[in-house]
């Protein structure tokens, strides 16, 4: 199972209650980054940096949108956010991108397509040697080059 990092701002508090509840019900360990800061890039670099540090395997991360987290994580070098509003953005995002981090927007979708999209997300794994591999390490040496 892999070990879930997630946090959000204050417009998703109830959102992220609902998927932590979700998500260690199936099993995942799940760590609660908080909900408290306003201003949630903190808490996407906080989430960001346990993931790119391999202390969590994946993270989750919910603001409105999902917009403003998955900028502000992106800015973590090793942390591969993507916005995901729908069940095949959550498969790609994982199999051809290798994205570490989901995030989701509360305001833009419903507690059942949330739930969804991060099982979507979480038992999706990168696909080596595909046609994507190549694509990959290119984003990989550009977050290396800063």
């Amino acid at each position: 199972m892999h070990k879930i990092a997630i946090g959000c701002d204050p417009n998703a508090a109830a959102l992220k209650e609902e998927l932590i509840q979700h998500l260690t019900a199936q099993g995942y360990p799940v760590t609660d980054f908080g909900s408290e800061d306003v201003i949630y890039a903190n808490t996407a670099a906080e989430v960001a940096r346990a993931v790119a540090s391999g202390a969590y395997d994946r993270g989750i991360l919910i603001c409105g949108t999902g917009l403003g987290m998955s900028i502000a994580a992106n800015k973590i070098h090793g942390a591969y956010a993507a916005l995901l509003s729908d069940c095949y953005s959550a498969q790609r995002a994982r199999k051809s991108n290798n994205a570490n981090i989901a995030c989701i927007g509360a305001f833009t979708v419903g507690v059942s397509l949330a739930k969804l999209l991060a099982d979507t997300f979480l038992t999706n794994e990168y696909a080596e040697g595909t046609s994507s591999a190549p694509k990959v390490a290119r984003i990989v040496e550009l977050d290396q080059a800063f």
